[in-house]
């Protein structure tokens, strides 16, 4: 058997409880995923991206709903390494790939030399909505994770001092008829790592020329929340689950204060109606 059907067999047979499962419960209960869809499938050439293609390619081939997929890397200027590293992993793995280019990093490093991140992450959006309308698609998938929404989260908490979290869909507010959806938004970042380990495949990280020379404030914040979180783990094994849970569980009516569409609503708007 070809090495890239061991991988898509393990997917749906080894991980079933613990990617396939998870995926498949965000599709249906997020309702990701509909009719006549056309999805662009962002690949950064990470493990959570390439994850994510083979189980949209899976899913494609065997799901209830027809919809059709597109494979996209966009190369914010990578180095000629990482990016034949790409195009390598894509091949094993059987992912069509299409390729375009732009100029993220060396225009992110110019207008914020100190800390392009968040500048480069803005930029990226905005490439690849512009490339998901010239293809035609109407959905835009990520590969954002269980993980990622948690750390998101206790960001929010922490140093923003509110709450709200990384959400499993969203409409785009400048590209009309444009959503963005994140079907790996169950899936654990150590399922997927263990999948990686299993069949031996080497992915990229960043591959930023700024984090490679440094740290930025953002990945330094994220690095100290996973390390806060795994302490958690220690004290509560489902203390991770718990934090996603309480998001999908609020009572209102135990809430000083919240925002809806940019308004905010305190509990004393209701409390002498009783």
């Amino acid at each position: 058997m070809e090495k890239y059907k061991e991988i898509e067999r393990s997917i749906i047979k080894t991980y079933r409880k613990e990617i396939w499962s998870k995926f498949v419960k965000a599709v249906i209960d997020y309702e990701l995923i509909k009719e006549n869809d056309k999805i662009m499938v962002c690949i950064s050439g990470g493990k959570d991206s390439f994850l994510l293609a083979k189980c949209i390619q899976e899913l494609e081939r065997h799901g209830k709903y027809s919809f059709t997929a597109k494979y996209v890397v966009m190369d914010p200027g990578y180095s000629k390494f990482n990016r034949k590293m790409i195009e390598e992993t894509a091949n094993e793995l059987n992912i069509p790939i299409e390729i375009f280019n732009s100029d993220i990093f060396e225009v992110a490093n110019k207008l914020s030399p100190a800390s392009p991140c968040y500048m480069c992450a803005k930029m990226r959006r905005g490439f690849l909505y512009n490339k998901a309308k010239e293809l035609g698609c109407n959905k835009i998938a990520l590969g954002h994770h269980f993980d990622d929404v948690i750390e998101t989260t206790l960001l929010s908490m922490l140093y923003g001092a509110e709450i709200k979290t990384m959400m499993p869909k969203l409409h785009s507010d400048n590209f009309e008829g444009l959503e963005l959806i994140r079907p790996l938004y169950l899936v654990k970042e150590s399922a997927i790592t263990s999948w990686r380990d299993k069949h031996n495949l080497k992915f990229i990280n960043c591959a930023c020329s700024f984090t490679e020379r440094t740290e930025s404030e953002d990945i330094s914040k994220r690095k100290e929340i996973k390390s806060l979180i795994k302490e958690l783990r220690k004290v509560n094994k489902d203390a991770d689950f718990n934090i996603f849970k309480a998001l999908d569980n609020v009572n209102l009516n135990c809430v000083l204060s919240y925002k809806k569409d940019k308004e905010r609503h305190s509990f004393l708007e209701e409390y002498d109606k009783r």
